[in-house]
Order: structure tokens, then C-alpha cells, then sequence
């Protein structure tokens, strides 16, 4: 499996995955919202720590940097 993230784009998703984190601690978002917010959360973590997005596969895009 080729990477196909690069590295602003797996820090924004980490960014963004640490403030729903942040929201749902605080108690600003609770119920339905929170568990697709938490989802997505930990969709966004785990497509960074592994550096790989299904999802760009089908519309064959990459943010990672051409050498």
C-alpha cells in the first residue's frame, strides 16, 4: 500500500480530529452529532498515522509531494 497523504494534509486531519476530542470533553457537542463527529475523528487519526486515504484512491488523487 503506497502512501498517498502528505504531510499538511495529515496534520490538518490530526488537527481537526484532536478538536472534536476537545469539543465532546467540554460537553459542546453531545448525541448523534458527537458520534459521527467521533467517527470521523478516528477515521481522520488512523488515515494519518498510517498515511494512506482510501478515499483518494477512486479519484486518484495524492497530496503527498512529488520527488
Amino acid at each position: 500500500m503506497k502512501t498517498n497523504m502528505g504531510a499538511v494534509d495529515r496534520l490538518v486531519r490530526i488537527v481537526l480530529a484532536v478538536v472534536v476530542i476537545v469539543l465532546y470533553a467540554t460537553g459542546r457537542i453531545s448525541g448523534y452529532l458527537s458520534v459521527i463527529l467521533g467517527i470521523v475523528a478516528v477515521a481522520f487519526l488512523v488515515t494519518s498515522a498510517i498515511g494512506y486515504c482510501p478515499a483518494y484512491v477512486p479519484l486518484k488523487l495524492s497530496t503527498k509531494r512529488k520527488r
